[in-house]
């Protein structure tokens, strides 16, 4: 699934890919969901190719799926494939099983998490991470970022 896209580095600090679209279908209702992946790891002596990241929330996105179960391969691939110091998942999602047809809440989502090693021990360490996945470039061709605290008031 990687590749051997894995690099030997000598690097410790937070490596983020966020705002990863996907689409899966739901294996209960086989309707689908849809929405935002964001993904941390820290690197203990191995990396990534960014790349890859993506490319992992796909494969497990495009089986039926459930999103709770989605977020944990994410995390327990990355952890299996480079042992790093901690991994972090992030995903939202909209069902449409729930705006389509029960209760039919048409601006609900669901937020599911998981957190192993350095973000599951370390509150700090987790919560910057939750932090970083909020803010929003003001780059060219990104989302307004007006509103965030990386914006400087002017």
């Amino acid at each position: 699934m990687l590749n051997n896209a894995l690099f030997s580095v000598d690097y410790n600090e937070m490596v983020i890919v966020k705002d990863i679209d996907f689409y899966s279908l739901c294996e209960h209702h086989l309707l689908p969901f849809f929405g935002k992946c964001h993904v941390a790891y820290i690197p203990s002596n191995k990396v990534i190719g960014l790349s890859k990241i993506p490319r992992l929330v796909d494969v497990f996105a495009r089986r039926l799926q459930v999103q709770e179960r989605l977020t944990r391969q994410i995390a327990d691939t990355i952890r299996d494939k480079i042992a790093p110091l901690g991994v972090a998942v992030v995903v939202e999602a909209t069902h449409l099983c729930m705006s389509m047809r029960g209760v039919e809440k048409q601006n609900s989502f669901a937020v599911t998490s998981a957190m192993q090693g350095a973000f599951h021990d370390n509150s700090r360490t987790r919560m910057e991470f939750l932090e970083l996945i909020k803010l929003r470039s003001a780059a060219p061709g990104m989302r307004e970022a007006a509103g965030y605290a990386c914006v400087a008031d002017e």
